[in-house]
């Protein structure tokens, strides 16, 4: 009997639990970056997948430039054959590939009811009516289901509940038990989606390391886990936690540093590109077949490609043409500008490291790329000998 063909794109497990990701049986890592290339003066709603003037043209060719493989977006459109141009304009022109997302419901309203079973079907038919849609266009990569989805557990973002959940007065084991009702939900459709696509794995979204003891055991068939995360210039221990935690491959599917100095009131790209460079260095070394790393991260797609005008004030359509340098979160992990007043430093709309200009070009926002794409691009060249240089910098 002929054996079955090797999957397109596949995890190869190694027996000290390395992993790497094989596509066409020969390795990739994920260099990629989260792509929304809204123009300025537009909100989220804009359907840039159906633009006249194509911008995934123009940020493909500076993509293959610097060495971007993957992007991520983080819902399909609801045209099918606008996704499956840009998707495929990308692949075939630039040989980037695509990592297509699912908000699983969760910025819908009223708040997403993952215990509710008709809410629960309804979000099933979306998520694998967007698989058979999309499964067989060559520059797919893989699927991930929700996002930072796992804060609604503590009440923290979009809260749900259900008869059972709401009589529990103990907020931590209605935490636990939305967990596990959710989980086992993702669990489900990465099952239903292996058996509709065995071409590509499945990743389950979170936010940081949260929860994810839960899904250890209630997502014995996802492949690989999709982390938000935002720590600074280092992921600190996060690849050795994740093994005690949930063993399997990781990618870091939002990372990144905005490029406005909250505290000095002006852009600083320079600090950006030094916080990415360290990150990407993280990915690096502790990915396969680096020794002295946990050899379970097949790559990242950094936050973001280009600016988002719109971000500040979403509701406010008179400000999207503003570059809105007013934060409103604070993270003391990013550190050279924690002193801002209210130590609000996180800055929504400069995290791109392209950026955009008011000025027009074939009908389209210029891209001026930052400090940061071409450092990355040299980085990129070769990033173990990058590697050995900045130790042996260190050791003199």
């Amino acid at each position: 009997m002929a054996s079955r063909p090797l999957p397109e794109v596949r995890i190869r497990a190694f027996k000290n639990k390395a992993y790497q990701l094989l596509v066409k049986n020969k390795p990739y890592f994920i260099k990629g970056a989260c792509y929304s290339p809204i123009p300025i003066g537009q909100g989220h709603e804009y359907d840039f997948w159906s633009d006249p003037d194509q911008p995934w043209k123009v940020d493909g060719k500076l993509m293959q430039e610097m060495g971007i493989n993957t992007v991520r977006f983080y819902q399909p459109p609801e045209n099918p054959e606008s996704g499956k141009k840009v998707i495929n304009d990308l692949y075939q022109l630039y040989g980037i590939r695509t990592i297509l997302g699912h908000w699983l419901g969760f910025w819908e309203y009223p708040c997403p009811r993952y215990a509710d079973s008709d809410f629960r079907e309804k979000i099933k038919k979306e998520v694998l009516d967007m698989v058979r849609t999309y499964k067989d266009e060559p520059g797919i990569l893989l699927w991930i289901l929700g996002n930072e989805n796992n804060y609604s557990f503590s009440e923290r973002v979009n809260p749900w509940g259900s008869p059972e959940i709401d009589v529990i007065s103990d907020i931590r084991k209605r935490c636990s038990l939305r967990a596990q009702i959710y989980y086992s939900f993702i669990n489900d459709l990465a099952k239903e989606i292996h058996q509709l696509d065995p071409n590509h794995p499945v990743a389950l979204g979170n936010g940081e390391l949260i929860s994810l003891e839960i899904a250890n055991s209630a997502c014995p068939d996802i492949d690989l886990v999709a982390v938000i995360i935002y720590r600074g210039k280092t992921f600190g221990n996060l690849f050795k936690s994740l093994r005690m935690t949930f063993d399997k491959p990781v990618i870091i599917s939002e990372f990144g540093a905005d490029s406005y100095d909250a505290y000095l009131k002006k852009e600083d790209q320079n600090m950006q590109a030094l916080f990415l460079e360290s990150q990407w260095r993280e990915l690096f070394k502790n990915s396969y077949p680096n020794k002295d790393g946990a050899q379970n991260c097949l790559g990242g797609t950094m936050f973001e490609w280009n600016d988002e005008w719109w971000k500040h004030n979403e509701s406010a359509p008179d400000t999207w043409k503003i570059h809105d340098s007013e934060s409103y979160w604070s993270n003391g992990n990013y550190y050279f500008d924690i002193r801002a007043e209210r130590n609000m430093n996180m800055n929504e709309e400069w995290f791109g490291i392209v950026e955009l200009s008011e000025e027009i070009e074939n009908g389209l926002n210029k891209r001026i790329p930052r400090k940061s794409y071409y450092l990355l691009r040299e980085f990129w060249k070769n990033p173990a000998l990058n590697h050995k240089d900045k130790k042996k910098a260190k050791s003199k």
